[in-house]
């Protein structure tokens, strides 16, 4: 009995599981979470596309190429920049040259320096160069020609002046002052101190000329040999020193200016 009941039981809930309908599980997005999906998905695309032409239009703009960007070429032997170029930073570089044929031009607002450091970071040598003029810094200063001859030098010694022809236009006057030391005039041919409008005042307490040649007295004229001369000039400028008398000698003895 008991094994016929419970089969009719089994039988009976088996009938009610297979009349039941079965569930069904559906896997995927829907509804609004695929809209935005779509959504997110065509945004990043617009993206991508803006981006792309972006990237295009600044390689156009700043013409990158494989050899540099713009005006700045990537070289064998470094960097070259053509065309006008503004530094904001400083610039450091072992050498600049422009282009051949071309001059290099720098331009400032304010001024222009040009500083030489050793190697403690100490300051040499300084060039500027401002509106109120140009002015250097250095232990030596050297002005050569295209030959290599030194036309202009000095340093805390010493000033030379190597040119064939030394010119000073002033014309409030020109003053020559040595305090501590003395002023040598040499030259190989004339040396001619000329005053228009003045006067060529000799001041010192002993005042040589060296090498003056000594005039002949005339035969009529005395003949009595001494040390003492007197200093005669010439109509033509020439100094000769005669043999002093009484009187002036310088009318008898004056040869030299023949």
């Amino acid at each position: 009995m008991l094994d016929s009941e419970c089969i009719e039981q089994c039988t009976h809930r088996n009938n009610v599981q297979s009349s039941e309908k079965p569930h069904v599980y559906k896997v995927g997005i829907y509804g609004w979470r695929k809209r935005c999906l779509y959504f997110f998905v065509l945004l990043l695309m617009i993206l991508i596309l803006v981006n792309l032409a972006l990237t295009i239009w600044i390689v156009k703009v700043m013409n990158f190429t494989i050899d540099g960007m713009g005006n700045l070429r990537i070289t064998e032997k470094g960097l070259k920049l053509e065309g006008d170029s503004e530094f904001l930073q400083p610039l450091y570089a072992k050498e600049i040259q422009s282009r051949p044929g071309s001059p290099l031009f720098l331009q400032s607002s304010k001024n222009v320096s040009v500083n030489i450091l050793n190697g403690k970071n100490q300051l040499v040598t300084q060039l500027i160069a401002g509106s109120s003029g140009v002015r250097a810094q250095g232990k030596m200063l050297e002005v050569k020609s295209s030959t290599g001859k030194l036309l202009f030098s000095a340093d805390d010694q010493e000033v030379v002046v190597g040119a064939e022809r030394l010119r000073v236009t002033a014309p409030k006057g020109i003053q020559i002052l040595a305090e501590a030391g003395d002023i040598q005039a040499t030259c190989r041919s004339d040396l001619r101190l000329e005053s228009k409008d003045g006067e060529i005042t000799l001041d010192a307490r002993r005042i040589r000329l060296l090498r003056l040649p000594e005039g002949k007295a005339s035969p009529s004229g005395t003949t009595t040999r001494q040390t003492v001369y007197e200093v005669c000039v010439c109509p033509n400028g020439k100094l000769f020193l005669s043999q002093a008398g009484t009187g002036s000698t310088c009318q008898i003895s004056n040869n030299v200016c023949l």
